[in-house]
């Protein structure tokens, strides 16, 4: 017996030592993830106000430098009217970022309310919501964005309208089940035993509950928001031609790709890929933040 305890101490000094370095990793991955989101959405803010600031640049033309290549003076060169290229490329990611967070707003907010109300109402109010997520989820996405745009007359409402009507599903039926979770704890059945109303109930404890996934899918809705603006644009269902917008960057660059003026499309699309990426970083940095399940790795 005197043996063994020698080969206990050691083990309970090790455990009470790593404890703290554990804590020490926890925070420091916490805060690594923190940063990387700010920094992706200060990137964002940043792309929104140099494109307001350069749309009037972006739009003029000067035949003195038709079909430039990309070079110091003009990084992603020029196209068959002398306009720069980079500026315009930055006009509409500004122009398609705005237009995906007016969209992403209303789609999140529908979601949030419909979601809410499926949890939270009767087996009727369930059953209606339901369906409709099933009958929206049905539906290719784009054939749909391009119906709508198409009826509200195209342009920036036609899309944005589109993309706000069509992108609520997913995050609905994420926020639904978040609520039918929290509605079955334990805390929320002793709040209605108190005499809470379900307002009350909803606003105090529901909501706060909710709130972490819903920002995370709120921000995973903008990559989604802007490849189908580009989408629709490059197709002829979206924004007008004469507004600087990536799709209609893409679309242009198609007649003049034979001619060798690769940088008219290889530019702008590698700019909305890592725009989106840029997004996606965000979201997923949030993500893991708020996930019950990936927060104290």
């Amino acid at each position: 017996m005197a043996e063994l305890a020698p080969a206990q101490e050691p083990v309970v000094q090790t455990t009470l030592f790593h404890a703290p370095r554990s804590l020490a990793r926890i925070i420091s991955n916490r805060n690594v993830l923190l940063i990387t989101a700010v920094c992706a959405l200060a990137i964002l803010v940043a792309i929104i106000v140099a494109g307001i600031v350069a749309t009037p640049a972006a739009q003029e033309t000067d035949f003195a430098r038709r079909d430039l290549a990309p070079s110091l003076a003009h990084p992603f060169g020029c196209d068959w009217l002398g306009r720069d290229m980079f500026l315009r490329t930055l006009a509409g990611l500004s122009l398609s970022i705005r237009i995906g967070l007016l969209a992403a707003v209303v789609s999140a907010l529908i979601a949030l309310v419909l979601g809410t109300i499926a949890a939270l109402g009767s087996k009727v109010a369930d059953g209606i919501v339901t369906w409709l997520i099933d009958l929206m989820m049905g539906v290719p996405h784009l054939v749909l964005l391009i119906l709508i745009s198409y009826a509200l007359g195209k342009g920036f409402w036609g899309v944005t309208v589109g993309i706000a009507l069509t992108h609520w599903a997913s995050l609905t039926r994420v926020v639904r089940a978040e609520v039918l979770q929290c509605r079955q704890s334990p805390y929320i059945a002793v709040a209605g035993k108190l005499g809470a109303s379900r307002l009350r109930i909803a606003a105090k404890h529901i909501v706060p509950f909710v709130f972490p996934q819903f920002l995370v899918g709120f921000i995973l809705l903008f990559p989604h928001a802007i490849l189908h603006e580009a989408a629709i644009t490059f197709l002829g269902f979206g924004l007008p031609p004469e507004l600087p917008a990536l799709g209609n960057i893409l679309s242009e660059s198609m007649t003049y790709r034979s001619t060798g003026m690769w940088w008219l499309a290889v530019f702008p699309g590698l700019s909305l890929i890592a725009t989106v990426l840029l997004f996606d970083l965000a979201g997923g940095a949030l993500r893991k933040i708020v996930d019950a399940r990936t927060n104290q790795e």
